[in-house]
């Protein structure tokens, strides 16, 4: 199981990226794959997640209108696009994964310790 995130990089405010988190090993349909930054320093934030298999999505509220999660099947990828870009958004990007079939014990999202697996993170940095 591998998740390898990409896209990260230096944008001024207002700017956008597309986040992508290609997985291998296992098929995302049958997973929730969330979207997770952390700032050195400071608590990891959820940022969005989807379960793949129907569709659901959520984002956190700092977030909310200015990001897109979305599923490339033919690439077994999950994309996240951030528009508006601000400064606050500068951090760590974790692409993480987690069964569909243990969420629907314990709940949509899924905290971000309930994820299986993770990636080795892509950086974003936003200047003003």
């Amino acid at each position: 199981v591998q998740l390898v995130e990409s896209g990260g990089g230096l944008v001024q405010a207002g700017g956008s990226l597309r986040l992508s988190c290609a997985a291998s090993g296992f098929n995302i349909d049958d997973h929730v794959i969330g979207w997770v930054r952390q700032v050195p320093g400071k608590e990891r934030e959820g940022v969005s997640s989807t379960s793949v298999r129907d569709g659901r999505t959520d984002y956190a509220d700092s977030v909310k209108g200015r990001a897109t999660i979305s599923r490339d099947g033919a690439n077994n990828t999950v994309l996240l696009q951030m528009d508006s870009l601000k400064p606050e958004d500068t951090a760590v990007y974790y692409c993480a994964a987690v069964s569909d079939l243990l969420v629907a014990d314990v709940g949509f999202p899924p905290r971000d310790d309930e994820y299986a697996s993770w990636g080795q993170g892509t950086e974003v940095t936003v200047s003003s």
